[in-house]
């Protein structure tokens, strides 16, 4: 009988790079797997509201751009985007008050991306970024993995402290300030006029470029806009401006844009080549399509009075839903109300029990850079309708009152 070699033991694979595992996933995504149930009323998302979405007319853009030049919707594209979504898009800029041509965008699949372009573009691992105190969740992920040191910056009510920010600039020389100054996620707290003026004054004083992160600012329900910090002295040649369709027309769309200086674009449309080469070219002509034919600031009208209901039914209902004690941030606008509870309780932690009762929220940890305030938690109200909401603040109010 034939004697036969062992066969040898497959050697083991080289692990994924340690920043993969030291990043981790989004806690929020990971909230939203667990309560999928229909039955769970779901204030932890930070979804748009489906039913607000202009199917119809999204439809028709795309019927007009797909019968009327099929071989060119169906093809590679720039890297930059297509020409006619950049001039759109520019056009609305400038007419918000920053002065911006179509060669100063970047067509992005999403905000998101151009966040990773830009921590790929301008962070080398062990610089520092400052950001703010809480932070917008996805954005510290792109900030671990680019391998930056993050350091929050100090917030009040009205977020950053601009005498705080300069004392950390001599101290840290940072790369960047990332902030979403309108409306901010999570707390939905808006940055007053003369504090983007003075972070601007900082920034240009200090060397520091600025991340403006505006994906909330069209939903405005009361109050005066305020101008966007790129527009201020000091500002105008150092800060990347990002904006999004996904909260205005469809996230499904995956459409943002960065607005930047000429050699800080270029820099991310290289970085954008290896990435993914371009964004999808018939959702780009579709946009472009869509705001020549329909009325975006319309529509944009419309969801936000529907929005502004469902905003005050859960405002109105805080004070009975939660423990004596607890506090919240009022939004003129955009998709979400923080709140903090009595010190003592951590939504972390009652987060369980908490679904357990049909309702959910994001507590409020994850999304510190710093110590987390572990009393702290982000609900989303767009995504109900005002009966919805009464009746989640009433499961919430049993769960956190047990």
């Amino acid at each position: 009988m034939p004697l036969t070699e062992p066969v040898p033991a497959a050697a083991p694979l080289p692990p994924p790079a340690a920043r993969a595992a030291a990043v981790g996933g989004s806690p929020v995504r990971d909230i939203l797997a667990v309560t999928a149930r229909p039955e769970v009323i779901n204030f932890a998302g930070g979804l748009p509201a489906p039913g607000l979405f202009d199917g119809e007319g999204l439809a028709a853009a795309f019927r007009a751009v797909l019968d009327e030049e099929p071989e060119r919707a169906l093809q590679y594209s720039t890297t930059e985007g297509e020409p006619a979504l950049r001039t759109a898009i520019a056009a609305r800029t400038a007419a918000r008050g920053l002065a911006t041509g179509p060669d100063d965008v970047l067509i992005t699949t999403g905000s998101q991306q151009a966040l990773s372009l830009l921590a790929t573009a301008l962070i080398e691992p062990g610089d520092t970024v400052l950001v703010e105190n809480p932070c917008y969740l996805a954005a510290l992920q792109a900030f671990a993995f680019a391998g930056a040191r993050v350091v929050p910056v100090p917030c009040d009510a009205a977020g950053i402290d601009p005498a705080a920010l300069d004392g950390l600039v001599a101290l840290h020389r940072p790369k960047l300030l990332y902030t979403v100054p309108t409306f901010q996620n999570p707390t939905g707290r808006t940055l007053p006029a003369g504090r983007r003026a003075a972070i601007a004054e900082v920034a240009g004083r200090r060397g520091l470029w600025l991340v403006e992160d505006d994906p909330y600012g069209e939903l405005r329900f009361e109050g005066e806009r305020a101008p966007w910090i790129a527009t201020y002295p000091g500002a105008e040649d150092r800060t990347a401006l990002l904006g999004s369709f996904s909260k205005v027309m469809a996230p499904g769309l995956r459409l943002g844009w960065l607005r930047g200086p000429a050699a800080l674009v270029r820099a991310c449309v290289v970085a954008k080549q290896a990435a993914d080469l371009h964004t999808s070219t018939v959702n780009q002509l579709a946009a472009a399509r869509y705001l020549a034919d329909s009325d975006l600031d319309a529509h944009v009208a419309r969801v936000a009075g529907v929005y502004r209901e469902r905003r005050d039914a859960m405002l109105s209902g805080l004070a009975d839903a939660l423990p004596e004690g607890s506090g919240w941030v009022r939004p003129e606008g955009g998709m979400f109300v923080w709140v903090k509870l009595p010190e003592g309780y951590d939504t972390g932690a009652l987060l369980r029990g908490v679904v357990a009762h049909d309702v959910a929220y994001v507590p409020g940890a994850p999304f510190f850079a710093g110590a987390p305030d572990v009393s702290t938690l982000r609900l989303c109200f767009v995504t109900q309708a005002p009966d919805e909401i009464v009746e989640g603040l009433r499961r919430l109010r049993g769960a956190l009152r047990v």
